[in-house]
């Protein structure tokens, strides 16, 4: 048997909700997961200041994160699935 899987229809999550506290991006998903990521694993977002990263807003309905001052854009299934552009960095 051959299944093709629709993304939409079996409702991949999207952001309904996003928000920043200090260095950290947290997005709520219409699963009712909420994610925390570190800004300092993007590039463009490591150098933002915090005031910067509090722009977040969310687009392309739910599948974005979008910082125009910085003309920074994120996926969210990208987020979900946890790719980075920078490694953790771990202080000793």
């Amino acid at each position: 048997m051959n299944f093709k899987i629709d993304k939409m229809k079996i409702g991949e999550p999207a952001a309904i909700k996003s928000w920043v506290k200090g260095r950290k991006i947290y997005i709520e998903l219409t699963d009712s997961r909420i994610i925390g990521l570190p800004a300092d694993r993007f590039k463009i977002l490591s150098k933002a200041t915090n005031d910067q990263l509090k722009e977040v807003k969310i687009r392309l309905n739910g599948f974005a994160l979008r910082w125009e001052s910085l003309d920074e854009d994120i996926t969210v299934p990208g987020i979900v699935a946890g790719y980075f552009q920078l490694p953790l960095q771990v202080v000793s």
